[in-house]
């Protein structure tokens, strides 16, 4: 298992262009799924093509356990640098059945070996018996698998994972997510997948990175990420967020328009933003609450559903997720109880 670093990294394109990359720092822990999330232009795809080496950085440095892939006087040719790409749409070559696909990688090798390891990567993936098919006769989750295996098979240090289930509907796409985690952590790989899919980087990766600008906003697991974003954006880049202008006061609480708010850490005095999450508010008759407001809007989703409500005090209305059905109606009176702690952002 080997670690991946990447220290300072910059990319412009163009001489007066503003950067892409702007000073990146990552690190990798070896054997680790790490997401790369962020908005479209913020640099996730410039930073894979430079860790895979097809372009070249401006500055900074991409280092693999204990080799330097790219950096002062060194830049390492992609196909010697042990690194498996699973691109958009599996890019499959369309003439070559799914056993020549997935042995196509492996060169130096007998025919015996690569029959060997081409089952071996095949029945990893959950595709026995599929090697004398084409690539047509296939799902597309299918195809994303094999493509997988023919990423794994020769065995390398890092796999880099390009958006690679955008092209699949979502009924299909979260056990292909499934299968895929589970061979990537069963053949020991280093693996990091860049995405703009928020449920998928929060459901799949033992560490998310959130690109803003060219720069890593925040890397932490995924739980610690949406339980405490390192700012506002974070916050609501992540996942729904309610944000309410707050007062801290000295027993570690906060005053908001909702009420008073349990700190997870006590600041001290001061004025700043308080961060909850939509699971966080309750609906509440309003004879029992604190904060009250009225129903906008009710958004219906089966397993749960999205209230928008709008509460004296406060400008933008807050956003309230119930489990299943709810009773309230736009127009509505509620009342509004918070559960659990905040975090406040000065």
């Amino acid at each position: 298992m080997s670690d991946l670093r990447i220290e300072k990294l910059t990319k412009s394109y163009g001489a007066e262009g503003p950067p892409v990359l702007d000073g990146l720092e990552l690190t990798v822990p070896g054997g680790a799924l790490a997401a790369v999330l962020g908005p479209s232009g913020c640099g996730k795809t410039t930073l894979l093509r430079i860790i895979a080496g097809f372009l070249r950085a401006d500055a900074g440095s991409v280092t693999l356990g204990e080799h330097v892939l790219s950096g002062p006087g060194v830049q390492v040719p992609p196909e010697r640098r042990r690194i498996g790409i699973v691109p958009q749409e599996g890019a499959l070559f369309p003439h070559l059945r799914v056993d020549r696909n997935v042995a196509f990688g492996l060169k130096g090798v007998d025919r015996a070996e690569r029959r060997r390891r081409t089952d071996e990567m095949l029945e990893l993936v959950g595709l026995s018996g599929y090697g004398e098919r084409m690539p047509h006769e296939l799902s597309g989750g299918q195809q994303q698998r094999v493509a997988l295996a023919r990423a794994l098979a020769p065995r390398p240090a890092l796999v880099l994972l390009d958006e690679p289930f955008n092209a699949l509907d979502s009924a299909l796409r979260s056990g292909v997510r499934a299968d895929v985690r589970a061979a990537l952590s069963h053949s020991g790989a280093t693996a990091v997948l860049v995405t703009h899919d928020q449920q998928e980087a929060l459901s799949t990766a033992d560490v998310v990175a959130v690109v803003r600008e060219g720069r890593v906003a925040q890397c932490d697991t995924p739980q610690q990420l949406y339980r405490r974003p390192a700012d506002p954006w974070v916050a609501g880049f992540v996942g729904d967020a309610v944000l309410l202008p707050a007062t801290a006061r000295t027993n570690g609480t906060a005053e908001t328009a909702l009420g008073p708010v349990p700190l997870a850490e006590d600041t001290g005095p001061g004025t700043g933003t308080v961060l909850l999450r939509p699971e966080q508010l309750q609906l509440a008759e309003p004879a029992s609450a604190v904060a009250h407001g009225t129903v906008t809007d009710v958004r219906f989703y089966g397993h749960d559903a999205m209230i928008t409500v709008t509460v004296e005090g406060l400008a933008d209305p807050v956003d309230i997720r119930a489990a299943g059905p709810v009773a309230v109606r736009p127009g509505e009176r509620t009342g509004i109880r918070v559960n659990g702690e905040a975090v406040l952002h000065p």
